[in-house]
């Protein structure tokens, strides 16, 4: 039985990882917080692209451009977002298992075939453990977002899109759905299936709590709090518009914008759902340390009231000697 020297070292142990975890915690949820603002912020925009995309594409059917163009795959690309530190549950493994899953998919291809976009320190590493080809070091990017950055990156990798230095482009990240819950998705980046471009998938975040409990969840649905996106309904252009110089054309400047969108909208989902399993991950830490703080203190005053008695026995029996 440990003595109570050693119990009372243990509590303030304890104690001072609780302080660290729940210092954690309360950054995590404030970055969080920043990353649902950045979401929120980028919404009109998605909402106003969508509906001019979509209302090309239901008046013209046979609408084609050099980026929906469906080639043998011989050259791919995969895009992977993944934190920069640790501490933040299982959002890196269950990045890299899924990365792992898409690079057997194309081993056919050979090492040099496949080209790897690691947006985070934690992929990186991986990558290069793995000996697949990276394109780069996107570590800043994933500390710090910015459109900018984004930009010019999905214009590059379109460009090796359009010389067909690439065949195909996937994305791996997690989708950002709530506090509590982040999507781990896999997604065809290019070419793109124009006949059925869809923002229905980036829709449904819950961008106004970063409480993570199911109740406070709940609580929140029921109150109608969350935040609805409404459809946007897509109708073909007026027999009075007129298109210059073809649809096509104006496809071929609005797809570059549904792409560099699609990819900033990752990076967003990536960082907000880093956060959120961060926060969750110090609130399970800071819950376990209270649990255990809890059973050391009563594992101290029942060893300190036995030696209370004891001593007391002694003093009784010395006494009566």
């Amino acid at each position: 039985m440990p003595s109570l020297k050693e119990i009372k070292n243990r509590i303030a142990s304890v104690n001072s990882t609780r302080k660290i975890t729940s210092a954690m915690k309360m950054v995590a949820s404030s970055k969080l917080h920043h990353a649902q603002v950045m979401i929120d912020n980028m919404l009109p925009y998605e909402s106003m692209l969508e509906h001019i995309l979509k209302t090309f594409l239901a008046s013209e059917a046979d609408a084609q451009t050099i980026f929906s163009e469906e080639r043998d795959v011989k050259k791919v690309a995969i895009i992977v977002f993944s934190s920069n530190s640790s501490l933040c549950g299982g959002f890196n493994a269950n990045i890299i298992k899924s990365f792992q899953n898409a690079v057997k998919e194309y081993n056919h291809l050979g090492r040099e075939n496949i080209l790897i976009y690691p947006i985070g320190r934690k992929i990186a590493e991986k990558v290069n453990k793995l000996g697949y080809i990276s394109a780069g070091d996107y570590t800043v990017l994933c500390d710090h977002p910015n459109a900018q950055s984004c930009l010019e990156l999905a214009r590059e990798i379109a460009r090796k899109f359009k010389k067909g230095e690439l065949d195909k482009v996937e994305l791996i990240y997690h989708h950002f759905k709530s506090a509590g819950s982040q999507i781990l998705t896999r997604r065809q980046y290019l070419p793109i299936d124009i006949e059925n471009v869809d923002f229905t998938e980036e829709k449904g975040r819950d961008l106004t709590t970063t409480i993570a409990t199911k109740e406070t969840q709940e609580y929140l649905r029921k109150n109608h709090h969350q935040k609805v996106v409404e459809e946007v309904q897509a109708r073909p252009l007026n027999s009075n518009y007129i298109v210059e110089p073809n649809i096509n054309s104006v496809l071929s400047k609005l797809i570059p914008q549904y792409l560099n969108l699609k990819f900033y909208t990752a990076l967003l989902d990536s960082n907000a759902s880093e956060h959120a399993a961060r926060m969750v991950a110090m609130q399970t830490a800071t819950d376990n340390a209270d649990e255990l703080l809890r059973q050391l203190n009563l594992q101290y005053n029942k060893s300190r009231q036995q030696a209370i008695t004891n001593e007391l026995l002694d003093l009784a029996g010395g006494s009566q000697n």
